[in-house]
C-alpha cells in the first residue's frame, strides 16, 4: 500500500499514468511507479522520487530487474539511471 505522499506524488503525475485505470493508479507497485517515472518523467521528478521511496529502496528496486521488467526501460534511460544509481552508491560506501 502506498503512503499518502507517494499517491499524491502518483496523483500529481497521474497524466504519465495514462494507460492505468483511474481506480488504481494510486495503489500502482513501486517498481512501476520507478520505470514510469524514470522512463517519461523530469529530473525533478526524480529527485522527489528518491526523496519519497528512499535512494536504497530505489537502487534495490532497478538493480533487482531481470528479463521482460529491464527491457521496459528506454536503453538509454537504463544506462544513465545505471550510472546515478552505482554512483550514489558508492559515494554512500565512502562515507
Amino acid at each position: 500500500m502506498n503512503s499518502p505522499e507517494v499517491k499524491q506524488f502518483i496523483r500529481e503525475h497521474s497524466s504519465l499514468f495514462w494507460y492505468t485505470p483511474k481506480d488504481k493508479k494510486e495503489e500502482i507497485s513501486n517498481e512501476f511507479l520507478v520505470e514510469t517515472i524514470l522512463n517519461y518523467g523530469s529530473l525533478e521528478d526524480f529527485k522527489e522520487l528518491v526523496r519519497l521511496v528512499g535512494i536504497k529502496h530505489l537502487f534495490a528496486i532497478f538493480f533487482s530487474l531481470q528479463g521482460r521488467k529491464k527491457l521496459n526501460y528506454y536503453p538509454e534511460i537504463y544506462h544513465f539511471f545505471s550510472l546515478v544509481l552505482k554512483r550514489y552508491n558508492d559515494a554512500q560506501r565512502d562515507i
